[in-house]
């Protein structure tokens, strides 16, 4: 149960840290209004505190938090903007996910 609750940080992690990372970017990039900024800023801020609830330490849950959002970014180009993911993209997130299992959840003695 821990497992699922860990993944499950980090989905939502990874979509507060993209969300509102995007928001800051429509606001920049595409002159969209000051309240995509505000709402972006405020859901970074919420991104800053989920990691905190996972069951390891700082570092061990931000490295193996980079090929969550390594996959997760793929996934909201891919439904968002609409940009498929090429197969070396492909390649590389499997191999990130690997790695988050890896740091993650390996058995230690």
């Amino acid at each position: 149960m821990e497992y699922l609750k860990s993944i499950f940080y980090f989905v939502v992690a990874g979509l507060f840290e993209i969300g509102g990372g995007y928001l800051i970017w429509l606001w920049i990039r595409e002159g969209r209004g000051i309240e995509f900024a505000i709402l972006g800023a405020v859901i970074l801020v919420l991104y800053g505190v989920i990691p905190t609830l996972q069951p390891a330490n700082f570092g061990r849950v931000y490295a193996a938090y980079g090929g969550i959002f390594i996959f997760m970014a793929l996934l909201w180009g891919w439904q968002v903007d609409k940009i498929t993911p090429d197969r070396f993209e492909i390649i590389g997130a499997t191999i990130a996910l690997f790695g988050v299992f890896i740091i993650m959840y390996w058995p230690r003695s």
